[in-house]
């Protein structure tokens, strides 16, 4: 029935752009979660606009709703098998945006690994691309192989660098920078490590070695094997601060390193409380961190970085605690949050911590979210039962229909899983 009510309005003056633009008249003139119209959609079509707009409609679906996975993913499953290479994009596309609740499906993506053909887009992402995506985000060890290979051919469809998306009712296909896909991959790290160091090695663009060493920092000590790429980056003027930040991450395991990140710590130089930060890190001593930073206080207040290394610095950062107690009434919610997360590191005061977290709970019951929101729900859960006020602001959370998200494309779906983690995490803290 859907299908043939396009085809009568399709070249009417009452729609824009075809098929595809029907399908979105029509989405809104429905609301909820039912999958009833992207079902209709996705039936078999001779016409291939008919099966991507289906795909369109089941990605939009998708992208507000966690319920219409249940009926849906079969027939995006069917979608991997479409002659178009298109629909197979697409389709190969939304499982990885699903990612572990499509994890049952990973032999049919996988047979994709191999399929070369492209979309007509101006990246020419091909099918391949997006099946290897979905299996990274399903934590199948067969994407690593074509991912070591794709980081070989700088032309490949993965995008060049990060990219976000608004929030909306549609789902934007698109795949991420090659560094997000291998950033999901901390337990393979040791297949991926070579390709990680080879890329710092030829990098030419700083926004390419920051992504990595990043990537690098996120694993943590899983990514200790990387430390001697790290040592040669940091004596290098233009790359040490990324390398920094890397061998902060991966922690005792990059000691090697502590002489070097002293030096650059000395005063008059740029960055020197990241240096100061990272010699702690790998095992150093915290006095260099705490004169250092504050040094930064001095001259410009708590940034954002500085306030997180003061909550790394734990006890040893008792000095500053009146100032943060201060700053947890900071009209910036990012601020409030980070002075409350360092002041209960450094101090474990949960009497100002705790409501000044809680102040960037508002909202998430009802479907509304925000970025700070995480982080606020990750610091109540580290500090355990004294949050469970907090607990109670959240607690219908994992039963919300809604997505949890502030961003568009996969990163959406992203946000949706990590932040009901997060809120798991607090209420079993708390209970």
């Amino acid at each position: 029935m859907w299908a043939k009510s396009v085809e009568l309005w399709q070249r009417t003056s009452a729609v824009e752009t075809g098929v595809q633009g029907v399908h979105h008249w029509t989405a809104a003139l429905l609301t909820g979660p039912s999958p009833s119209f992207a079902l209709g959609l996705l039936d078999d079509h001779p016409d291939v606009e008919q099966r991507i707009g289906g795909l369109a409609r089941a990605g939009g679906l998708l992208a507000q709703w966690r319920s219409p996975a249940t009926a849906l993913l079969p027939r995006l499953v069917a979608r991997l098998d479409d002659p178009a290479a298109e629909v197979r994009f697409r389709a190969a596309e939304l499982l990885a945006c699903l990612g572990p609740a499509a994890a049952a499906h990973a032999d049919e993506v996988a047979a994709l690994i191999g399929d070369t053909r492209a979309r007509t887009t101006r990246k020419r992402e091909a099918v391949a691309e997006a099946a290897l995506w979905a299996l990274a985000r399903m934590n199948d060890p067969r994407c690593v192989p074509g991912l070591i290979d794709a980081a070989a051919h700088p032309r490949s469809g993965f995008a060049s660098n990060s990219a976000h998306y608004p929030s909306a009712d549609w789902h934007h296909a698109v795949l991420p920078a090659l560094h997000e896909v291998v950033g999901h991959l901390p337990d393979h790290a040791d297949l991926l490590l070579p390709m990680i160091c080879g890329r710092l090695d030829s990098a030419t663009d700083d926004h390419v070695l920051s992504a990595y060493c990043q990537v690098l920092a996120d694993w943590g000590p899983a990514a200790d094997a990387a430390v001697p790429q790290l040592l040669g980056l940091l004596e290098d003027d233009r790359t040490w601060t990324a390398a920094a930040g890397a061998l902060a991450g991966i922690g005792r395991a990059g000691n090697g390193a502590a002489e070097l990140l002293l030096a650059r710590s000395a005063v008059g130089a740029e960055h020197t409380e990241l240096a100061a930060w990272a010699y702690w890190k790998v095992g150093g001593e915290p006095g260099p961190a705490l004169e250092a930073l504050g040094r930064t206080v001095a001259g410009k207040g708590f940034p954002r970085p500085a306030l997180q290394m003061l909550a790394d610095l734990g006890t040893h950062a008792a000095q500053h605690a009146d100032r943060l107690r201060t700053m947890t009434s900071d009209t910036e919610p990012w601020t409030r949050v980070e002075a409350a997360h360092a002041l209960w590191a450094v101090t474990g005061d949960t009497e100002s911590t705790v409501p000044a977290l809680m102040t960037a709970l508002r909202g998430p019951a009802e479907g509304q979210w925000l970025p700070v929101m995480l982080p606020a729900v990750r610091y109540l859960a580290r500090i355990g039962r004294a949050a469970r006020p907090a607990a109670e602001l959240v607690r219908g959370v994992p039963t919300l229909d809604q997505r949890l998200r502030s961003s568009g494309g996969w990163r959406g779906f992203v946000q949706d899983e990590s932040v009901r983690t997060a809120v798991r995490e607090l209420l079993a803290a708390c209970d």
